[in-house]
């Protein structure tokens, strides 16, 4: 295991780790009062910070493995690295951009279903120009998307669909059109990946409205292609029904005898 050869972390970038793995970080990652901090040197400033994505954990000067998949790094910025795996449960993250479902109402506060273990809580002031006077008309059963600001394994996660300006970014309530359906994490990481190859091909064919959420879920408007293809399917349907009752329309008697020369129909 890399924890009883003490490998850096780089040599097991692309390669599988497992839980209880410890992967040692490069010497200029410096630990510091917050653990997260990048220094190149003892008198440099910081450079940026180290990400500790899913499935690591801080562990003095290394990180521990916390479940089983491939290691994956970012260099961008100030470092990253998170365990890319299958897995089926989702787990909130803060930061995490998600669709809710939103199955109670207890006060000032909406619960939310995420797919994790427990439901979120999302404040009615977690909205974009809402107040006391002017709150969103929100209802059970309606769809929200929004973000983690508070997820671990000892509180309940809270979301919010409002930046740190106030503004709403593309969250909150979404549409009452439109499909929502469920696909595994791994598949909603390439879908979110820059350069997604499946959505730049849909994006030339047709115009359509798609919200991905962390947590698996995704939420489609695609109701003029559906139109489309639905009069397609009575096109279809209206040309057996006219072909087969022409086709029965016309009776069929048997053949003449043999000395006759004229086949009556």
């Amino acid at each position: 295991m890399a924890a009883e050869r003490g490998m850096a972390a780089e040599a097991f970038v692309g390669q599988v780790v497992l839980p209880g793995d410890l992967l040692l970080l490069p010497a200029h990652y410096d630990e510091d009062a917050e653990g997260e901090r990048l220094r190149l040197s003892a008198g440099a400033a910081p450079q940026g910070r180290l990400l500790c994505g899913p499935g690591l954990r801080r562990s003095g000067a290394g990180l521990l493995v916390t479940k089983c998949g491939l290691l994956r790094h970012r260099p961008a910025g100030g470092g990253a690295y998170w365990v890319d795996s299958q897995q089926k449960r989702y787990v909130p993250v803060k930061g995490d951009h998600v669709i809710g479902i939103v199955t109670a109402k207890a006060g000032d506060v909406f619960r939310l279903d995420v797919g994790g273990s427990e439901p979120a809580s999302l404040s009615y002031l977690a909205f974009e120009g809402a107040t006391k006077r002017n709150r969103p008309n929100v209802q059970v059963g309606d769809l929200v998307y929004g973000q983690f600001v508070v997820a671990n394994k000892d509180m309940e996660p809270e979301m919010v669909c409002i930046d740190s300006s106030g503004k709403s970014s593309g969250m909150g309530l979404i549409g009452q059109d439109g499909f929502l359906f469920k696909v595994s994490l791994g598949l909603i990481r390439k879908l979110l990946a820059p350069k997604c190859e499946i959505i730049q091909e849909l994006s030339q064919l047709y115009p359509f409205e798609l919200v991905l959420g962390m947590n698996g879920r995704i939420w489609l408007n695609l109701w003029h292609l559906m139109i489309g293809h639905l009069w397609h399917l009575c096109r279809l349907e209206i040309a057996s029904v006219q072909s087969h009752s022409s086709e029965s329309s016309v009776m069929c008697l048997p053949w003449a005898s043999p000395g006759s020369t004229r086949t009556q129909l």
